[in-house]
């Protein structure tokens, strides 16, 4: 770990903050960090300005997503600066992927440790102005979450997004993200239904791989919004892999429909 981790701050530095939306998803693998960084990505092209805390700390991939896993970050009088995506400074992140000193290395910590770098991270982290600061968590309910939760007291959440596959192993998980979001009094501004469908590379129909609309009928059953549904493409997986801005290569997909209208309802749930 490197040296950047001594910095103290000061507990105004979400002063600036708007709106600090949570994602989270019961079980991991169903693309919550891809959604996450979308939807960062989505909501930039709409004129907002955001940032991204990753707190997925034993698996900081958004870095990567977005093209600045190379990056360094650097500290100022109120603590640490977020790396950029942008020439514009208008996306934001901070991750524990910058402040490794080898990106193989394992984090293999305690909760009281988690618990404080989150804490650094909730403090420490010189935003400025944002319109909107995402927080992509771990899978499941764990010691991060109630870290975050207790952190953004001070502040507060606006409500949480929640990402599931349409299997019924998923929505299963989900469930019970939903009675963590209720019994810690966080909203539920909605569902997202990752990899529904696979888009053909050749022809672009898309096809139900696993199963559809589990996602849609979850959020139905629990009283939640759908946000809509996202399907595997092979186009946003390797703009993923690559780091490059997918809503601005392909803004002709279906999927790229699908992520604009998701991050739409994500901003008229704030702004109600």
């Amino acid at each position: 770990m490197s040296a950047a981790m001594e910095v103290s701050g000061d507990e105004g530095n979400l002063r600036g903050v708007q709106h600090v939306v949570l994602v989270l998803s019961g079980k991991g693998g169903v693309g919550k960090s891809t959604i996450t960084t979308e939807l960062a990505l989505a909501l930039q092209h709409a004129g907002k300005k955001v940032g991204i805390l990753d707190v997925d700390l034993c698996g900081p991939s958004i870095p990567r997503m977005l093209g600045v896993s190379q990056q360094e970050v650097h500290q100022c009088d109120s603590g640490w600066v977020p790396v950029y995506a942008d020439p514009q400074q208008r996306l934001a992140l901070m991750s524990i992927g910058f402040l490794l000193d080898d990106p193989d290395e394992a984090v293999v910590w305690r909760g009281p440790k988690k618990t404080a770098l989150i804490g650094q991270f909730v403090r420490d982290v010189a935003w400025g102005e944002l319109d909107v600061l995402l927080v992509d968590t771990p899978p499941g309910t764990s010691d991060e979450h109630l870290a975050v939760l207790d952190n953004l007291r001070k502040h507060r959440v606006d409500g949480a997004v929640l990402v599931t596959t349409p299997q019924a192993v998923s929505t299963g998980d989900v469930r019970r993200e939903i009675t963590f979001c209720k019994k810690t009094g966080v909203k539920i501004l909605g569902i997202v239904e990752n990899m529904s469908g696979f888009v053909c590379p050749h022809c672009s129909e898309c096809s139900s791989v696993f199963s559809k609309g589990g996602g849609e009928e979850l959020a139905k059953l629990t009283g939640s919004v759908f946000l809509g549904s996202v399907p595997l493409d092979p186009l946003l997986t390797a703009s993923i892999e690559e780091g490059r801005d997918f809503l601005q290569a392909f803004p002709e997909s279906a999927t790229y429909s699908s992520l604009r209208a998701i991050a739409e309802s994500v901003l008229n749930s704030l702004q109600d």
